[in-house]
């Protein structure tokens, strides 16, 4: 079956719950590009297989998502340096029988918090809780930025500790326990762990929100989260979640396999949900 239109898509599992199709549309539309956005749950241990089927179809693009990042890592016959650094993948295109793999997660971050939400990041303290993927494609972009300080906490600490070992003696980053945290506020708190996914907390002491704290969960689409509506009672006012960052992400994937980069406030307005 010839294909006459170009064809990308997500893969994760579960994805039903993804917002990309309908982002990713509305990229196409406002931008004037040809091209289909669909989901593809992919199966457990079969991800190649799905890749190369996907290939097969004449798909030219995807987005990755949980839980096939580092299959996606693997997968890439060519690794851009911030995939690298980051260990994960979450955005490939496939070229002359090669697929190259980038990783967005952390320029999307910052340039949410940056251009979107008007945050300046240079001088600030910023606190990082997880040592997971979205921390580690965070870090560099982070820290180019200029904080005083950025620290890692986590409740295994030789993880945190290996997430900054490449910076430490070049930046000010720090990893800690989250019991350690107890004497340090922060003027951006960011919860990049799996924690609000099960409504769960992760176990974080109240005083670590500085006046004018932004407190910004990495999840999105949840609403008032367990870790922002911690911050918000603890006189935290500026909240935000991970739409802003998906959109940006979408965007950098978008301009990176089409030449255009869209604007991505529409997008965000469309897909926000009140944080109340």
């Amino acid at each position: 079956m010839t294909i006459s239109i170009d064809q990308y898509a997500v893969i994760g599992n579960p994805i039903a719950h993804s917002k990309s199709p309908l982002i990713h549309t509305s990229f196409a539309k406002a931008t004037s590009q040809a091209l289909e956005y669909t989901r593809i749950e992919g199966g457990i241990g079969q991800f190649a297989a799905d890749i190369d089927a996907f290939r097969a179809r004449g798909g030219l693009g995807l987005n990755i998502t949980t839980p096939f990042k580092l299959d996606a890592f693997a997968y890439a016959t060519d690794l851009s340096e911030r995939a690298k650094i980051a260990g994960a993948v979450n955005a490939m295109k496939f070229e002359n029988g090669r697929a190259y793999a980038d990783n967005f997660d952390g320029i999307s971050l910052v340039r949410d918090i940056v251009h979107n939400l008007k945050v300046t990041l240079r001088g600030k303290r910023i606190l990082m809780l997880g040592a997971g993927g979205a921390a580690r494609g965070a870090m560099l972009p982070f820290l180019q930025e200029g904080p005083a300080l950025m620290v890692i906490a986590n409740r295994t600490v030789s993880k945190a500790m290996e997430l900054i070992a490449p910076y430490v003696q070049s930046h000010p980053a720090r990893a800690a326990g989250y019991d350690q945290l107890a004497s340090l506020q922060f003027d951006v708190v960011l919860n990049a762990t799996s924690a609000s996914l099960r409504a769960e907390l992760p176990p974080l002491p109240s005083n670590v929100f500085a006046p004018g704290c932004l407190a910004y969960e990495l999840a999105y689409g949840k609403g008032l989260t367990p870790f922002l509506q911690f911050a918000k009672t603890h006189s935290v006012h500026h909240l935000a979640d991970g739409v802003g960052m998906l959109a940006e992400q979408a965007a950098e994937a978008f301009a990176w396999w089409r030449g255009v980069r869209p604007d991505t406030q529409d997008v965000i307005r469309k897909i926000t949900i009140a944080l109340v």
